[in-house]
């Protein structure tokens, strides 16, 4: 059986040493915000996911949703465990408190989605885009759209969806056909399919509130012609109350490969009533707040199952006795030693953690960003925020996902055969990380957002920023005799990202395909990058902290340092493959005879 440990003493490092969380009480409505206030509801989650969301997570992958005559049911249990979770307060944890919401730091709700994720993604993918769909009617909806809906959402009481996809169209939102037409009551009747619709319909909650994208009668064509509408399951009365059915159906739902407690469905809209969210036109605009952020929340869905698989495959590694170390024997009262003296065995795991831990720093990084972008009182705080994440947006989601899915294999391997088996759990955390990988935009699109958008934004001032960052860094920990040779590991693979980033971009301007061909192995190279920042920070305080007599036990800070260790020797070398792979061009991507596939 899997086993699922929530990381709350990783992140009472994080909040309360790593990084200077007390800043945020410095901002308007989190004054009473505390880096242990911030601890302590982490902690509370990690117990929740632990308790009540994770004991769910396999009989909910057994079970699945059902679907029958257009009603979707789903896995036994889950909707007393969401109404559990949401009556706790946890959907509205960041939202607005004058919409229903708690109010507090938007960095603490990626740090609770990380733990929701890690230990029931499929449960998670409910409450999930519903925090998505809040913030997105709050930014752009109209004052009777916020009051009549957020608050249902915010309570849980009421779910939410993000349509966006079509049968013939999926990154290419400009093909779209779903249709709008304008009422004499200022609603608009809206029809159309749409597929791939995360929790759009199921037995969770009374109402489920679509925001779909379509385009009105006077749409300009391609993408500047969508526009988005609030489109609910049920209508709702003038004093609150549920009214008729909409003209929205559930047509059925898709046999995935994972995350099967989650529904996943195509949704007809039959002139189904819906309101305008923002500006005619301008939808387009308005999706991307809600799906930035559920990029960012991809990314920790598959930091989560990478976690969770790691943890089970120590607690194996631990008691499975199988052979002799190499080194000798290990295990003398036994008739082989635990397979967590093998050398690969070790190897495997520490490429697991070393990575979980590195990318969770990442993560409080840029949530923490978040808040500054949306929080600070000063405008140039706010728009070096905004650039950071923007920046650090798809290789979260992407670089995340991608090692996610590598690490929950090598969690299946620790266990070999059994690792292949239902009942021991591990091949579902691989089922469940695929995913991450391909929705909210595959991760090639992805690279090719960071490379063709982000980068030349602003003459490359994103980049700049976050380059400044890292070079602070290394002045820093140059200066700290033991950190010296990471420092000098790091400052290398910085430089070749820049090499890279120039190269990419003086050949992408002579021809498009030269930057796309490099887009994916830039974007890993970026990461790798980013997560040495993460572990170079992490060491120098690490070092301080236990020096100084930190909060933690000093092992802890030893942990650290050694984990570093792996990631600096074993894992950051990897730069230099990618950046001979960049540099050597795509000509033999573009000259392959297309005849030849």
């Amino acid at each position: 059986m899997p086993t699922y440990r929530a990381p709350i003493t990783d992140y009472r490092f994080l909040l309360t040493e790593l990084f200077d969380t007390s800043r945020l009480s410095a901002y308007a409505g989190y004054e009473e915000v505390t880096p242990d206030l911030l601890a302590s509801v982490a902690e509370e989650a990690g117990k929740l996911c632990e308790d009540l969301l994770f004991p769910l997570n396999m009989s909910g992958d057994a079970e699945g949703c059902t679907w029958e005559n257009g009603v979707v049911r789903t896995p036994k249990g889950f909707k007393e465990a969401y109404k559990a979770y949401a009556g706790g307060g946890w959907i509205g944890l960041a939202g607005d408190p004058a919409y229903g919401g708690q109010g507090l730091p938007a960095l603490l709700r990626y740090v609770v989605d990380e733990m929701v994720c890690g230990s029931n993604l499929s449960l998670a993918m409910y409450p999930g885009l519903t925090q998505g769909a809040f913030e997105t009617i709050h930014l752009h909806g109209s004052e009777e759209l916020k009051t009549k809906y957020m608050p249902k959402l915010a309570s849980g009481e009421w779910t939410a969806t993000m349509c966006l996809t079509e049968a013939h169209a999926g990154t290419d939102l400009g093909m779209i056909r779903t249709r709008a037409e304008p009422m004499d009551d200022g609603s608009a009747s809206v029809s159309g399919t749409k597929i791939f619709i995360t929790a759009g319909e199921h037995d969770l909650t009374d109402n489920i509130i679509h925001l779909v994208l379509a385009k009105l009668p006077d749409a300009p064509a391609g993408s500047r012609g969508i526009s988005m509408f609030l489109v609910p399951k049920f209508l709702v009365n003038p004093d609150g109350s549920l009214g008729t059915r909409n003209g929205v159906t559930c047509g059925s739902i898709e046999h995935k490969m994972g995350i099967k407690g989650s529904a996943t469905c195509v949704i007809n809209f039959d002139n189904a009533k819906g309101w305008l969210v923002g500006e005619a036109h301008k939808g387009l605009r308005a999706m991307f707040t809600m799906m930035n952020g559920a990029r960012l929340g991809v990314g920790l869905q598959g930091l989560g199952l990478a976690d969770a698989s790691y943890h089970s495959a120590v607690a194996y590694a631990r008691d499975r006795v199988q052979g002799r170390s190499l080194s000798g024997v290990k295990n003398p009262d036994g008739p082989a030693d635990q397979i967590i003296h093998h050398a690969d065995i070790r190897r495997g795991l520490l490429f697991m953690r070393a990575f979980t831990e590195g990318a969770r720093a990442l993560s409080v990084f840029c949530g923490l960003h978040i808040d500054d972008e949306f929080r600070a009182p000063d405008a140039p705080t706010r728009e070096a925020a905004a650039d950071l994440v923007a920046l650090l947006t798809p290789v979260i989601k992407a670089f995340f996902t991608d090692l996610a899915f590598e690490s929950t294999n090598i969690g299946l391997q620790t266990l070999g055969g059994h690792g292949y088996i239902r009942e021991y759990g591990m091949e579902q955390f691989v089922r469940d990380a695929r995913i991450g990988q391909i929705y909210e935009g595959t991760n090639h699109i992805q690279a090719l957002d960071l490379v063709g958008r982000k980068l030349p934004e602003g003459g490359g001032r994103l980049l700049k920023r976050y380059a400044a960052l890292v070079a602070e860094e290394l002045a820093a920990s140059g200066q700290v005799p033991q950190l010296s040779a990471f420092a000098t590991t790091v400052g290398g693979a910085a430089k070749q990202l820049q090499d890279a980033t120039m190269l990419i971009m003086q050949r992408g301007m002579a021809n498009g395909d030269e930057a796309g061909g490099a887009a994916s192995e830039y974007l890993r190279l970026f990461g790798y990058v980013a997560l040495g920042h993460m572990w170079l920070r992490t060491c120098r305080v690490a070092l301080e902290k236990k020096a100084s007599g930190g909060s933690l036990d000093a092992s802890f800070y030893d942990t650290k340092l050694a984990t570093a260790r792996f990631y600096f020797e074993r894992m950051m070398p990897m730069t230099h493959s990618l950046f001979a792979s960049i540099s050597a061009g795509s000509g033999a991507i573009l000259d392959f005879p297309k005849e030849q596939f």
